[in-house]
């Protein structure tokens, strides 16, 4: 029994493949076609899936997408009627988008999974889900838990945009939902678009902002935006947004109320930003901790599953988790709409299939490893195809080279396994670095990723080695959980570094792994297993034993406003349009110097700014 799920046509449309129930497959389609979250119909994805599974659309049992358009519809409908004439504007140009294309959307599926498989139209079974039920699926079914609390927060979907959810066995009972236009995602978006920052791709930047600043907006929030409940429900009043009657997140009364007009995109950042993105964090830490607490008290579960975009908040989750609420938390790596895709397949099989489920410990998702994979004769053919230098070495060469270009403080492109899903990197798509050095996180924001200098990078540490390094003794394959390095890890700061602001904090080392903790000791961690990454657990285990230190930098295998790399050739062109000094594919070693100087070109504009 074979089951496609698809999401799209909002952003980050994606594929997933289940076959019996086992995830064979699932990628978003901007890997594919290098457009940063591509919300098309992923053609290039199913084709993957399909391809990953041996099999063709003839073959395929089910598809399900990962919403319903009507529902939608329906929607839009009631929010421009009760907000009429004030939203006719964004009434007036959504319209003719579903009149041209959503309210077809059956019939369109059809079609575009009829080219797939080389017919007019597919004539199989099509099935739709819920999306929040897609994101709660996504998040229970592949979790190691017998039973759980799951908790799904974002945008929107149809109505709902949080939702509490109890998983038992093969069944997932929905039991509470908030609805639009009150979301915690949104709320978190509008402060994304008033400090500048681009909606739907920016709010990891504004939480990697926050620590930079004071929360001194948070009673100003919680007297204005949003009326909290003890039980994590909430209501905005909608007064200080526009999203609903208008085409931006939020009205003059909102820039009132925060003494100014939004910041214009890609200009200084000042105190003010800083002080909301700390503020908004804060907030935000507190819904998402009274809404875990009532989910706790309404099922009873001491095991907690996160989904939808705001469970991509790896903060919030690591302070949810150190509260002790719940034993155990589980996050859905690919937390977003592209994550809806697999929900959707995997309700399908469990819940309108009925089938059986069982649990062994480990979770479905294999380390979120479940892109392509290229062999090694494939790397060296497509290397040479490009006119790339290369040398092929062996296991132990290629470990052992790694580490030498590491320890001279050089940027590694690392191309390794089958491609993750979801937005992180985690050892088969990265950039990798030497935590140790002080310049290290300067040097990939500006040179190598070409982003804005504060943001912060993320630590690979094999499992066994975390609790000696970070105040967290867990499970994040995901880097999904936010930890503090220990204070022996740390550096004691001079009297001069205690008395800076804002980014004027940036370049103060604070630990013995200063390339990868934050201005407030916050490390975004990812604990590396060796049953899931071999080769990159061979890689920190290598580095440790000559360094004394089992953990590196990990950031994506891209640049600002680029798709992560996919193919041995994203890898090489990102290679030669950045200061990245080593590029190591499958069993390739390449050196910068030894590249043909032809093919070097400038990166820096390719993409549009995210």
């Amino acid at each position: 029994m074979r089951i496609l799920g698809i999401s799209a046509f909002y952003h980050d449309s994606a594929a997933a493949l289940v076959e019996d129930g086992r995830i064979v497959a699932a990628a978003q389609e901007e890997r594919f076609t290098r457009k940063k979250h591509d919300a098309a119909f992923p053609a290039k994805a199913v084709a993957y899936c399909l391809a990953e599974a041996g099999c063709g659309m003839a073959d395929i049992d089910h598809v399900v997408f990962y919403e319903k358009p009507f529902v939608k519809f329906e929607r839009l409908l009631e929010t421009y009627l009760a907000t009429s004439p004030r939203g006719f504007r964004s009434f007036r140009t959504a319209m003719p988008v579903w009149i041209k294309e959503k309210l077809f959307q059956k019939s369109m599926l059809r079609k575009q999974l009829g080219k797939i498989g080389g017919t007019k139209s597919w004539s199989g079974s099509l099935l739709f889900t819920e999306h929040h039920l897609a994101h709660a699926a996504s998040a229970y079914f592949p979790s190691p838990f017998p039973s759980a609390a799951v908790l799904t927060m974002d945008g929107v979907g149809e109505w709902c945009t949080t939702s509490l959810g109890h998983g038992r066995g093969n069944t997932l009972k929905m039991l509470k939902e908030i609805h639009f236009p009150h979301s915690l995602g949104l709320l978190y978006s509008a402060f994304t678009y008033y400090t500048g920052f681009k909606v739907n791709s920016g709010e990891y930047k504004l939480m990697g902002l926050a620590p930079y600043g004071q929360p001194r907006f948070v009673q100003t929030i919680m007297d204005n935006l949003i009326d909290l409940k003890e039980d994590g429900s909430f209501r905005l009043d909608q007064r200080y947004f526009d999203y609903c009657t208008g085409l931006t997140m939020t009205s003059a009364a909102f820039h009132q109320l925060f003494g100014g007009p939004p910041r214009s995109p890609e200009s200084p950042l000042t105190q003010r930003e800083m002080d909301l993105a700390a503020s908004i964090q804060v907030v935000t830490e507190e819904i998402v901790s009274r809404l875990a607490r009532f989910a706790r008290q309404e099922t009873g579960e001491t095991r907690l599953c996160l989904a939808g975009g705001v469970a991509l908040n790896c903060v919030a989750n690591g302070k949810l988790l150190k509260q002790g609420l719940f034993k155990d938390i589980w996050i859905q790596p690919a937390a977003g709409d592209s994550g809806g895709a697999l929900g959707a397949a995997l309700a399908v099989w469990y819940e309108y299939l009925g089938n059986a489920r069982s649990v062994n410990g480990d979770d479905a998702m294999a380390g979120a490893y479940l892109g392509p994979a290229y062999g090694q004769n494939e790397i060296e053919g497509r290397l040479a195809a490009m006119g790339a230098v290369y040398s092929v070495v062996g296991d132990d060469d290629l470990i052992a080279s790694t580490v030498d270009s590491l320890i001279e403080e050089k940027a590694v492109g690392w191309m390794q396994g089958r491609m993750e899903f979801g937005p992180r990197a985690l050892g088969g798509r990265s950039i990798l670095g030497d935590p140790r050095s002080p310049t290290m996180q300067k040097t990939l924001n500006l040179k190598v990723k070409y982003r804005e200098s504060f943001r912060p990078f993320a630590p690979s540490v094999r499992r066994e080695d975390v609790a000696e390094w970070f105040d967290i003794d867990a499970d994040s394959p995901y880097m999904l959980l936010v930890g503090d390095v220990l204070d022996s890890q740390r550096l004691r700061p001079n009297r001069e570094d205690t008395d800076l602001f804002g980014l004027d904090r940036l370049n103060v080392a604070r630990s013995k792994i200063p390339a990868v903790t934050h201005v407030d000791y916050s490390a975004r961690v990812q604990t590396v297993h060796r049953d899931t990454n071999p080769r990159y657990w061979d890689l920190l285990s290598a580095f440790k034993n000559r360094t004394g230190c089992p953990v590196l930098v990990n950031t994506s295998f891209n640049v600002r406003g680029e798709p992560i790399v996919c193919t041995p050739e994203d890898a090489y062109r990102c290679f030669m349009g950045t200061e990245i000094e080593r590029l190591v594919v499958g069993n390739c070693v390449l050196r910068k110097e030894e590249q043909p100087e032809a093919l070097r070109h400038d990166y820096k504009e390719r993409f549009e700014l995210d």
